[in-house]
């Protein structure tokens, strides 16, 4: 049996933190991602992972200075919130991240998934995530995503409820539009957002992001580095190598003709990171963090090494002209 201890040392650093909205909570500009932690053999898999690997990952987020975990029940139908609760189990209670985790996404024994926002199933899977993490209480608790749309109303209901139960701190959605924002807030109100926001991917930007600083919603922004395809890691035959059970394979920006376009933006992230001694993947965050209504940026990492590639971009600050050379570079629509 492995056991798995942390060693904060002098490794920790103290990075830069804001407000997360209502909440109060002072989070990392960064944090730690745990969706390709999940494994493989299911449908939102990155392929098979190395648990060895995730769990020294985790810890090396921890030791460098992050403050909060993202997961969800449905990343590797709960693998990826097993990981978190023994790699945090070797934690001191002074060094231990919020951790936030979702729900609305089911499966069966087939590892078949489905939505579901029913009141009785929404408070099932928070009791069923509390024991795969190891907690008595979730510092957040996310709607994953708002389907059936007929039934947000209830399932928004549920995490209210969880809320005065004690058994969540703050309660957030991801993948809302304003429109359904609207639907909910007058039920209880909406703490955080999580939608997707990198240079591929602008869609929030002229309604979402504006009405979340209105309304003081805390925004975490996930993919920005639009699934790792910014890092400068990612090549032609990177994608062509990549496991059948990665679901990359299947997506547009990682097949031609979006691929050239999309890897020539990487070029000047390259070239604008090499002014700052930092990684294209950490261009791709900061970029996102410029926005004054995003808190902060969900960063994944399957390998400790892959957290020290993107920790620089908690205090990257990008000039104007760097801003309007990337702009420049991203691909029209």
């Amino acid at each position: 049996m492995l056991l798995w201890t942390f060693d904060g040392g002098d490794a920790r650093v103290a990075l830069p933190r804001a407000r997360f909205g209502k909440t109060e909570m002072e989070i990392t500009k960064v944090g730690f991602g745990s969706w390709a932690i999940g494994g493989g053999g299911w449908g939102g898999a990155w392929g098979a992972q190395d648990d060895r690997e995730a769990l020294d990952a985790i810890l090396r987020a921890v030791e460098v200075g992050i403050n909060w975990i993202d997961t969800a029940a449905v990343y590797g139908t709960g693998h990826s919130e097993e990981l978190v609760a023994e790699a945090l189990g070797s934690v001191p209670e002074a060094d231990r991240p919020y951790v936030f985790t979702k729900c609305s996404l089911k499966w069966d024994e087939n590892r078949d998934i489905v939505n579901v926002l029913k009141k009785d199933s929404v408070k099932r899977e928070c009791e069923d995530s509390l024991r795969r993490l190891r907690a008595e209480v979730i510092d957040l608790y996310q709607i994953h995503w708002p389907r059936p749309e007929e039934d947000i109303e209830e399932g928004w209901e549920a995490l209210a409820e969880l809320k005065e139960e004690g058994k969540v701190r703050h309660i957030g959605v991801s993948n809302f539009s304003v429109e359904q924002l609207e639907r909910i807030r007058h039920i209880a109100p909406v703490e955080t957002l999580q939608p997707p926001y990198n240079m591929l991917n602008r869609g929030v930007e002229d309604g979402i992001l504006p009405y979340c600083q209105k309304n003081d919603i805390g925004v975490i922004v996930y993919s920005p580095m639009r699934s790792g395809l910014l890092t400068g890691k990612m090549t032609r035959e990177r994608v062509e190598n990549m496991p059948d059970d990665d679901w990359r394979r299947n997506s547009d920006d990682f097949n031609e003709p979006k691929l050239s376009r999309n890897l020539k933006l990487v070029e000047i992230l390259e070239e604008v990171g090499a002014e700052h001694d930092a990684s294209p993947g950490e261009v791709a965050i900061a970029w996102t963090l410029r926005r004054p209504e995003v808190t902060a940026a969900i960063v994944g990492g399957r390998r400790p090494d892959q957290v020290d590639g993107i920790i620089g971009a908690a205090d990257l600050a990008l000039s104007d002209e760097e801003l309007r050379r990337i702009e420049e570079a991203i691909p029209a629509g």
